[in-house]
């Protein structure tokens, strides 16, 4: 169903995907918009290693709403900030793009719990955290995505 890939030596292992999901802040979430035009957008996430889902907070209304209603079938592209190796000029970088269907969830217990986790990524601060989630978490929806391929690299850009 999905394309193997090319270089399967820069193949990166499952386990490996899932850190890069776990530790990395932001990707690039892309879904069919509208007149066929693929839509993206930066997003940062929570994955759960729990039930191995991807979580993104949003609000209430829009282009992404709108494009998810017509398909459900989304990709989520993330990286890390690479690295160099000793006296090379090429960064080595680590991505994973993840296949897979979307779920909209309204239901506020699970999005207090997923955003106070999500934002646990950016600050420790809880007196903020519990103060954004009781302002803003009312007019929040949560989006499950439900990965159906996973698959990551590490490519060298020289």
């Amino acid at each position: 169903m999905f394309r193997e890939m090319l270089r399967i030596k820069q193949a990166l292992s499952l386990e490996e995907c899932k850190e890069i999901l776990n530790t990395e802040n932001r990707g690039v979430l892309s879904v069919m918009g509208e007149n066929g035009h693929p839509y993206g957008m930066p997003m940062n996430h929570f994955y759960c290693e729990a039930d191995g889902c991807i979580y993104f907070h949003c609000g209430k209304k829009g282009h992404r709403l709108d494009a998810l209603k017509g398909n459900d079938k989304v990709s989520f592209c993330v990286y890390d900030a690479g690295y160099r190796r000793p006296g090379e000029w090429a960064l080595n970088v680590k991505s994973v793009i993840v296949f897979g269907r979307m779920e909209v969830i309204d239901d506020q217990a699970l999005i207090c719990d997923i955003c106070e986790k999500l934002s646990y990524k950016f600050t420790d601060d809880t007196v903020y955290i519990q103060k954004e989630l009781a302002q803003s978490a009312k007019n929040t929806l949560l989006l499950k995505l439900k990965p159906e391929h996973i698959s990551g690299k590490l490519v060298n850009e020289a």
